[in-house]
C-alpha cells in the first residue's frame, strides 16, 4: 500500500520505477526525488504528444551542460598546472564532445529508456547520437538539482575518468583543424575552409552543422554546441575520409 501512495504522489508507474532504479544502481547515485531522473529521460516529442503536463529534458540538459562544463574544467585546472588556458581549452573540448557523451549515453543503455514521441520514435531516436548526447547531459543536471554540486562533480570526474588519464599521456590533445591544415598546405594550390551549414535550438543551446570544404568541395561534416566544436568534428571525418583514400 505505501508504494502504491507513492506512485501516485510522483506519477511513476511501478514498472518504471524499477527501470529508474536499475538505471540508479548503473550511475552509482541514488536520488531524492527519482522523478528528476524520469524528467531527464524524457524527450520533448514524448512531452509534446503527452494528455497531460509534463517536464521534458532540454532545462535539465541546460543545466546538466553547464555542470559538465564546471566539473571537467575543475579537474583540468588541478591536475593539469603545466597547460596554458589556450591549451586547458582544447583538452577539455577533446575530452567533452558529442562522441565521448554520446558514447557514455549509450554504455548506459539511455536510449532504451527515452520517452520518445511516435515521430521520433520511428525516425530511430533511441540511437540517435544527439539524443544520447542530450539525455547524458540532462542526467548530469538532475543529479545536480537532486543532490547537488559535489555529488554531480564526483558523478562527472567518474565518467569522464579514462579520457582524464588519455589526456594524461597526451592521446587526447588533439587540435584536428591544425592536423587538417598542416597536411592540406603540404600542396599550396590547395585551399581548405569552414561553412556553417545549419544551426538549430534556442539561442541558450544551438546546435551547429559545419563541413569542411576543400577546394570548394565539401568532405566531413560535423556539429556540436559551438561552431569551433562543430568546425573540430568536420576536421576528425575528413581527415578520415583522406585516410581512406
Amino acid at each position: 500500500m505505501e508504494e502504491n501512495k507513492t506512485e501516485s504522489q510522483d506519477g511513476l508507474s511501478a514498472p518504471r520505477r524499477r527501470e529508474l532504479k536499475k538505471l540508479e544502481e548503473k550511475l552509482g547515485v541514488k536520488f531524492n526525488h527519482l522523478e528528476q531522473l524520469n524528467a531527464a529521460l524524457t524527450h520533448t516529442s514524448y512531452a509534446n504528444e503527452s494528455n497531460r503536463q509534463m517536464e521534458n529534458n532540454e532545462r535539465l540538459e541546460f543545466l546538466g551542460d553547464a555542470v559538465l562544463e564546471l566539473a571537467s574544467s575543475t579537474y583540468l585546472y588541478e591536475n593539469f598546472p603545466e597547460l596554458s588556458e589556450g591549451q586547458l581549452t582544447k583538452t577539455r573540448a577533446s575530452i567533452v564532445c558529442q562522441a565521448t557523451l554520446s558514447k557514455l549515453g549509450n554504455k548506459l543503455g539511455l536510449g532504451k529508456m527515452l520517452l520518445l514521441g511516435h515521430g521520433e520514435e520511428a525516425s530511430g531516436g533511441r540511437v540517435r547520437i544527439s539524443n544520447l548526447e542530450d539525455t547524458f547531459e540532462a542526467i548530469i543536471g538532475a543529479i545536480y538539482l537532486d543532490l547537488g554540486w559535489e555529488v554531480a562533480k564526483d558523478y562527472v570526474i567518474r565518467q569522464l575518468a579514462p579520457e582524464f588519464q588519455n589526456a594524461k599521456i597526451g592521446e587526447n590533445l588533439k587540435d584536428f583543424k591544425t592536423i587538417l591544415q598542416e597536411i592540406i598546405q603540404r600542396d599550396p594550390t590547395k585551399k581548405i575552409e569552414y561553412v556553417e551549414l545549419a544551426n538549430s535550438g534556442p539561442d541558450h543551446m544551438k546546435t551547429f552543422e559545419c563541413a569542411a570544404k576543400i577546394d570548394g568541395k565539401i568532405y566531413g561534416k560535423g556539429k556540436g554546441k559551438s561552431k569551433k566544436i562543430a568546425e573540430q568534428v568536420a576536421a576528425e571525418k575528413t581527415l578520415a575520409m583522406l585516410a581512406d583514400k
